[in-house]
């Protein structure tokens, strides 16, 4: 399953950043981007709350990892293709990012101001993994 979902975070390349959006070629952040590739893979729909736009809010507390964990399967470990990240942009406080692992040393990811983008997964980026997480198999619909 890693290669199709490698596969599918890559067809995202380029779509527009858009806050709460999960839609190729038209809308997406990091979350609305793990969400959408799910979904294409054949995952159901996972409702998520309505949730701020600005990563430095403490607000959502835990709840990136919380859905991480309800939806995904843990990884212990470093991650690997296909696998999903979770990062804390600020020193001590919960994950309020995520992005695709494509291949070693590089993750797509949805960046304000840029879109969804494929970028090394750098020192700066390896720094911050909160938690390593898979899908899970999706059931054929």
């Amino acid at each position: 399953m890693a290669d199709q979902v490698v596969a599918e975070a890559r067809r995202w390349i380029g779509t527009p950043y858009r806050h709460q959006a999960a839609t190729r070629g038209a809308g997406a952040d990091c979350l609305g981007l793990v969400r959408g590739i799910w979904q294409a893979l054949g995952g159901e729909a996972v409702a998520v709350p309505a949730y701020g736009p600005d990563w430095r809010d403490l607000g959502a507390g835990t709840a990136l990892e919380d859905g991480a964990l309800r939806y995904l399967a843990r990884v212990n470990g470093a991650a690997h293709p296909g696998d999903v990240v979770l990062l804390a942009l600020l020193r001590h406080r919960p994950a309020r990012h995520c992005g695709v692992m494509v291949e070693a040393g590089r993750f797509v990811h949805a960046q304000e101001h840029l879109g969804v983008v494929e970028v090394a997964f750098d020192e700066n980026w390896q720094k911050r993994v909160a938690g390593v997480f898979r899908f899970p198999e999706a059931k054929p619909g």
